[in-house]
């Protein structure tokens, strides 16, 4: 869906749903290579969606050749399929797993090499781990708490578990560590558990509501930008920080949607608006022209290395790859848990926008730093953790 001269014009995906029956609106360690005989990988899946624009996004974000895209899309799918599975197989043993472009493979890290026959056996290869993937949560959890009761300073960037690292890791700004208060927070950091501080010259996370400007936004209470996220049964989700349980919200055309009936933030970003007033839902997350507007089927978790694309009402349409789970990053209003980090950019007004992988839902944009002309990182809140707390069910194709 896009604008030419204020009118709304319906692209592909749109004309798709009309034949479906729906209504239109609104310790890092080298990755096992056995051979292909010990390690038989199941055929890949179909690329989720075949839409030139899409593998055209990847060619031009992810430097891909357009074969290298599609191939990578179907692998993709195929590996956030089997994640579940090698899971289950490798049991207490399980170390993290990872998507391995080189391999266009998930790779499972285990404490337990005599797991590793039964799960390359179903298709992903496998890589020694020192800690299981429990260990790892419960370390993070605990520099979560140490957070809760010694917020930590604002040269603390965030943390999170890297599965291809084996680690918490522990990211401060470049030259931070001789500051008394962010050594005394590393310091209880390492007391809890396996921790790696890593420096970045990266600026400070912020959220990216903004003031009202021209896109295909949702405003709250009449000043505040928002992105809206993914379509469920009744509403949509968005991000918590955009307003209070409460608050009114209206559309790109100024009219009335619905208001909020719950948000978080911080602690968790997530927040679910109701609508009425002639607006209802589609399975449909916008392209602007970039891409034709993509169909969300479901809301399979990629892994750490896959590809995926946000969308949102400022910067429209980008990809990067999903580089780590279960990140706690430490705005300036407080810290927030459990998000996703990725390559991709943002600015304000994208806060709340779709992170879709394929036509797999993801997860809400939440903030970042950098913008889409330098570039930048950008963290989302799972989609999958929202449904759960709220009870909903995404609409899908």
């Amino acid at each position: 869906m896009r604008h030419v001269n204020g009118i709304r014009v319906v692209l592909p995906a749109l004309l798709a749903l009309t034949s479906l029956g729906f209504g239109l609106s609104p310790a890092t360690a080298a990755p096992d290579t056995a051979p292909a005989a010990a390690a038989a990988q199941p055929a890949p899946a179909p690329a989720p969606v075949a839409d030139p624009g899409l593998v055209g996004a990847l060619q031009h974000d992810l430097g891909l050749t357009q074969d290298q895209a599609r191939t990578r899309l179907g692998q993709e799918t195929t590996a956030a399929r089997l994640l579940p599975r090698v899971r289950e197989l490798a049991g207490a043993a399980y170390g993290g797993a990872w998507f391995d472009p080189a391999q266009g493979r998930l790779v499972v890290g285990l404490t337990d090499s005599s797991r590793a026959e039964v799960v390359r056996a179903a298709g992903a290869a496998t890589a020694p781990a020192a800690r299981t993937e429990a260990a790892l949560d419960r370390a993070k959890a605990a520099v979560d708490t140490v957070s809760r009761n010694r917020p930590a300073p604002a040269a603390v960037t965030g943390w999170r578990v890297d599965p291809r690292r084996n680690a918490v890791v522990v990211t401060v700004a470049a030259g931070a560590r001789q500051d008394g208060r962010v050594q005394a927070f590393l310091d209880a950091a390492r007391a809890t558990g396996p921790v790696t501080v890593e420096e970045t010259a990266q600026q400070t996370p912020r959220t990216l509501s903004a003031g009202v400007v021209g896109g295909d936004p949702y405003y709250i209470n009449g000043n505040t930008r928002c992105s809206i996220g993914f379509a469920v049964q009744g509403g949509f989700v968005s991000a918590g920080h955009c307003g209070r349980a409460g608050s009114s919200v209206v559309g790109w055309d100024g009219s009335a949607m619905g208001s909020f009936v719950d948000s978080s933030f911080p602690g968790n970003d997530y927040s679910y608006i109701r609508i009425g007033n002639g607006w209802w839902t589609v399975p449909v997350v916008l392209g602007w022209g970039t891409v034709s507007d993509a169909l969300v089927r479901g809301s399979w978790q990629a892994p750490v290395g896959s590809s995926v694309c946000r969308s949102g009402s400022t910067t429209h349409w980008h990809c990067g790859t999903v580089l780590g789970l279960n990140e706690t990053v430490n705005y300036s209003q407080g810290a927030v848990y459990q998000l996703t980090r990725t390559s991709v950019c943002a600015e304000p007004g994208d806060s709340g926008g779709s992170f879709i992988t394929g036509d797999q839902a993801q997860g809400v944009t939440s903030g970042g730093w950098g913008n889409c002309s330098s570039g930048g990182q950008t963290w989302f809140q799972p989609v999958n953790e929202i449904l759960s707390r709220y009870g909903l069910t995404l609409v899908t194709a």
